[in-house]
């Protein structure tokens, strides 16, 4: 054994313009909650396509993704 720490294998994704990395296997469900959002209360992209959200739990999605998560805000 060299002693060298493996990484657990994920990828990397622009989430709203920015580089963040998930482990393989993610779905937008799990991204939706890595940023603590209410699911109810945000939209998904994936890639320029909107995903209905009763979607996300099976969405997974490959390195280089674009995703763009859009929380929706009440006001009067």
């Amino acid at each position: 054994m060299s002693g060298k720490k493996e990484m657990a294998p994920g990828k990397e994704v622009t989430l709203n313009g920015e580089k963040r990395f998930f482990s393989t296997g993610s779905t937008l469900l799990d991204v939706v909650r890595e940023l603590n959002l209410e699911p109810d209360r945000v939209a998904v992209e994936l890639n320029r396509a909107i995903v209905k959200r009763e979607m996300w739990t099976d969405t997974s999605f490959d390195a280089g993704a674009e995703i763009e998560v859009v929380q929706f805000v009440g006001g009067g």
